[in-house]
Order: structure tokens, then C-alpha cells, then sequence
């Protein structure tokens, strides 16, 4: 992968900072050591949604393949798509998974097994013009009700400190996906080109792109579709789309 200079990635970042009153925007971004796909993505202006379940079939939507030509047949366009949270077999989503102000899937609990309850975990939710990233209880205790949500773990970012259990000499490298709320109020979904740690992950969030607040997606089998790309191997349960 051929370096870029400081000066090259600072204008790569200054020209992403900038589009906070701009529509859907895609880009890779050098960070330290590794390079990411970056959706930009403003709340209320973007037509952002989550699928699980295809209305026709009663099935999981599993691809972007099959997402996209449902919504092909509603007269939409798809300009980009990305899992969302960790799942369990079915596929079913693993923690909340709200979709249209419909709660699909419970709130999940759980304080072991694997990524999703290295705690803290969190919630990614979308209400209108508004978007958040919030710890799993505080979620609960604020009784919010967004119109599209997923849980997944751990939280990358909570508050602008970096997840508690993250060193910078972690040895679990993996292609990593999460999304985070940004400072300009952007929502950015990130997805490594290669294997990165958690901790190099969540600096790139927190440092990069200026996130206070972030949260894990997926791992290996992470992925993002655009109309002339689809990196997908795997099926997935919940899906988050922009269409037009």
C-alpha cells in the first residue's frame, strides 16, 4: 500500500471535516498505519435507514444484493449499505434492532460472551435530524425512541475517552467496521482495509475524524456497498442503507 504524506492525509481530512452540509459522502482515509472506507452521512438530510427483514418474504435480507433490488422496486436508488451490529444465527440481530419506530429485537443485557458485552457497549440511534451513540444503560434509563437503532460492542469511543480495555499493543487484528457521531453532528460508518486493533481503531474515530462518540460494528466479516462496489462474503441480519 503506498504511503501517503502527512500533508496529503491532512487534506484528505480537512476535505471530509468540510462536507457537514453536503449529502452522502465516500472516501478512503489514511490514519495512522492503515486506510479507511468513510461514509459521511448527515442526519435528516440523508435518507439513512436499518433493514433486517424483507416485508415480501418475511425472510432476512442476508445481502445488499437483494436490499438493493427491493428497493429498486420501491423507485430507489441505493448509494450505500453496511452492516450493522453483531447477530446471531438466523440471521437475527444479536442486540436492539429497531426499525420505523418498531422495536424488532429487545434491548440485550447480557455482561459476557464475546465483543458484544465487553462492557461498555452501546447503541447507535437515529430520531429525525438527530443521531446519537450511547452507552447500553444510559440508553435504557433515557427511554429514548428513535425511529431506526442497533446495539453492538464494545463502545469504541464514549465521551471522547477510548474504551477502557483498548491498548495500543492489543494483538487482535481483524478488518473492523463501526460508526460513530461525529463533532460537525455527522454520522460516519468507517470500514478497515485490513486488519487493525480495537485500540488503533477507536484513535482513528476519536483523533481522525473527530468522533466523541463511537461504537463497534462487526469484525472480519465486515463490509459497505456503493453502486459500483460490493465488498460483501458473508450474510448478514441488519443492514443500514442511503438511498435516494
Amino acid at each position: 500500500m503506498p504511503r501517503r504524506s502527512a500533508s496529503h492525509t491532512l487534506l484528505l481530512l480537512l476535505a471530509l471535516l468540510g462536507t457537514s452540509g453536503k449529502a452522502l459522502d465516500i472516501r478512503m482515509v489514511r490514519g495512522p498505519g492503515m486506510t479507511y472506507t468513510v461514509a459521511s452521512i448527515k442526519p435528516g438530510s440523508d435518507h439513512l435507514r436499518l433493514h433486517w427483514l424483507n416485508p415480501t418474504t418475511d425472510a432476512p435480507y442476508g445481502t445488499f444484493a437483494e436490499l438493493r433490488e427491493r428497493l429498486r422496486k420501491e423507485g430507489r436508488t441505493l448509494l450505500f449499505a453496511t452492516n450493522s451490529g453483531i447477530y446471531a444465527p438466523g440471521p437475527k440481530p444479536l442486540g436492539l434492532h429497531i426499525e420505523g419506530g418498531r422495536t424488532l429485537v429487545a434491548l440485550n443485557n447480557a455482561r459476557s460472551g464475546g465483543n458484544f458485552a465487553l462492557l461498555p457497549n452501546g447503541v447507535f440511534w437515529l430520531s429525525g435530524r438527530r443521531a446519537g451513540v450511547t452507552e447500553t444503560q444510559a440508553y435504557r434509563r433515557l427511554a429514548l425512541k428513535p425511529d431506526f437503532a442497533t446495539q453492538s460492542g464494545p463502545l469504541l469511543v464514549q465521551g471522547g475517552t477510548i474504551h477502557p480495555e483498548f491498548r495500543a499493543s492489543g494483538t487482535s487484528f481483524k478488518v473492523r467496521s463501526g460508526v460513530g457521531v461525529c463533532q460537525d453532528g455527522q454520522v460516519r460508518f468507517v470500514i478497515s482495509a485490513g486488519p487493525v486493533n480495537f485500540y488503533s481503531f477507536a484513535v482513528f474515530f476519536r483523533d481522525t475524524l473527530r468522533c466523541p462518540d463511537a461504537l463497534y460494528l462487526d469484525g472480519s466479516i465486515s463490509a459497505y456497498a456503493t453502486p459500483g462496489t460490493n465488498t460483501q462474503l458473508m450474510e448478514f441480519a441488519g443492514i443500514w442503507s442511503v438511498s435516494r
